[in-house]
């Protein structure tokens, strides 16, 4: 049971993560010119708000070492498919790693003609459920990949 809210004790609003007015275009394009800068991968987080396990993996990729990692090893955008509604078009462009849940992640290539990983199945649909740990080894994992040689 929770407490009312009073001025003393205000109710906290829970934090969105995902800007429904944002731009993913133009998002994608400002994370692929500092990828490319840094020598890192872009790593597209697809959810919305209305999801826990997308909030949850928010919350997670902001603390600890999941933050260091992130910081470090990628220029992520979060992109908003509202009820799936939204910039479908921009998860089309990736192959739609949508079709089995959210949150989906794809992490692309600084020059953008690779995608080197793409969740599938579905992987992070049950984020809320994973360890601090069990998501950072996903995330070193994907980050390990790395494009073939031309």
């Amino acid at each position: 049971m929770s407490a009312a809210p009073t001025p003393g004790n205000p109710v906290a609003t829970p934090h969105l993560p995902y800007n429904a007015a944002a731009d993913a275009k133009a998002d994608v394009a400002r994370a692929l010119a500092e990828a490319k800068a840094a020598h890192v991968p872009v790593l597209l987080i697809f959810g919305a708000n209305w999801c826990e396990d997308c909030r949850a993996l928010d919350k997670a990729l902001k603390e600890g070492k999941n933050a260091e990692l992130m910081q470090q090893q990628f220029k992520v955008v979060k992109v908003d498919v509202g009820n799936f509604d939204h910039n479908l078009d921009v998860a089309q462009t990736y192959g739609n790693p949508l079709k089995k849940g959210i949150p989906a992640a794809v992490l692309v290539s600084s020059d953008n003609k690779q995608v080197l990983y793409a969740t599938k199945g579905g992987e992070l649909a049950n984020a809320r459920r994973m360890s601090e740990s069990g998501i950072y080894d996903f995330f070193k994992q994907a980050a390990s990949v790395k494009a073939p040689a031309l």
